[in-house]
């Protein structure tokens, strides 16, 4: 009887009631959050996101406000929504307003456009509003997978575990490296959002391709020129005017070439 008393008492003292309700409380008004399967481990802020907004949709800043991300390789990719998050210090009072992580380990949806997903692969975003799908050239991207996704339906929407840090990447091993004016005129323009070294990167391909051009077909408008004014003073030398033109041909084709192959050793070294 007296030890049974005693444990009362113990039970009652102040210390023993300061570290009990805590967890009293924790258990039964947050009871919710230890069922949670898919919670997210990073903080969210309460965020207005236009749209129709889906738990681990990619979010996107633009001009006007935050909306999904519906570009493959967005550079203005924002964060993840995440309606579990681990932590979150402002409460969501307005309306078509979400919590947005952005960075941290999240839940995000994705497809198999660009193939399966496999852990450790990196993640970009997709022409389907707020999906992402595997990276696979040079781009930005929103993080890399700590889970896989296989689909034969590359337009059905799964969820991974992803380790969320949106940055330009260049694939190390066997990652394409298509490249083209188009390519280094976009990147460029995008260079606001590169690293400084990768704007300047893509600049300074962009200048030696434009110039390349310009100069091969310079040289190529001045030979044609001066071949016909040639061939028309003198037909009798119409095989050595001509040997000359397709010799300028070369050389044009040469000095893009050259040119091409310059931006690509700038943007890969």
């Amino acid at each position: 009887m007296y030890s049974r008393n005693r444990n009362l008492k113990l039970m009652n003292s102040l210390p023993v009631k300061l570290v009990l309700l805590p967890l009293v409380v924790l258990l039964f008004s947050t009871g919710t959050v230890f069922a949670q399967e898919k919670v997210s481990s990073g903080i969210a802020n309460s965020i207005p996101v236009a749209g129709d907004v889906h738990d681990g949709d990619i979010v996107s800043s633009s001009s006007k406000g935050y909306v999904l991300s519906a570009s493959a390789y967005d550079p203005t990719a924002y964060g993840v929504v995440s309606k579990n998050p681990a932590v979150s210090f402002e409460k969501i009072n307005a309306p078509n307003t979400y919590p947005v992580i952005t960075s941290g380990k999240v839940y995000v949806r994705v497809n198999t456009g660009n193939g399966p997903i496999k852990a450790g692969d990196q993640v970009t975003t997709s022409t389907t509003a707020g999906v992402g799908q595997k990276a696979t050239v040079d781009g930005f991207i929103i993080g890399s997978a700590l889970s896989s996704y296989e689909n034969s339906d590359p337009k059905a929407v799964g969820t991974i575990l992803l380790n969320l840090k949106p940055q330009y990447n260049i694939p190390i091993v066997g990652g394409s490296r298509g490249v083209n004016l188009l390519k280094n005129v976009k990147m460029a323009a995008a260079s606001p959002f590169l690293t400084p070294l990768t704007s300047l990167r893509y600049l300074l391909a962009v200048l030696v391709t434009t110039l390349c051009f310009a100069l091969g077909f310079w040289n190529y408008g001045r030979s044609v020129k001066t071949g016909i004014e040639s061939l028309g003073r003198n037909p009798l030398a119409s095989k050595t005017i001509g040997s000359g033109i397709v010799f300028n041909v070369l050389l044009t084709t040469l000095i893009i070439g050259g040119g091409l192959f310059l931006a690509y050793l700038i943007l890969v070294l």
